[in-house]
């Protein structure tokens, strides 16, 4: 029984530590858009640049 003396101070703390993660999470803006990353993935990658032309003259 003497064993909850020591579990529910601990259980309140981690509590405590996921309030504030949560928290933090919310006002560093975490939450603020779900629905753009899922769009995201489905647009084209835009086209590859063609390499430059060499810039060395001709040996003929």
């Amino acid at each position: 029984m003497t064993i909850l003396l020591v579990l529910v101070p601990i259980s309140l703390a981690l509590l405590g530590l996921a309030i504030w993660a949560f928290l933090w999470a919310v006002k560093s803006g975490q939450y603020d858009d779900l629905d753009s990353p899922s769009i995201d993935m489905l647009r084209d990658d835009p086209k590859p640049v063609p390499p430059a032309e060499s810039a060395k003259p001709d040996d003929a």
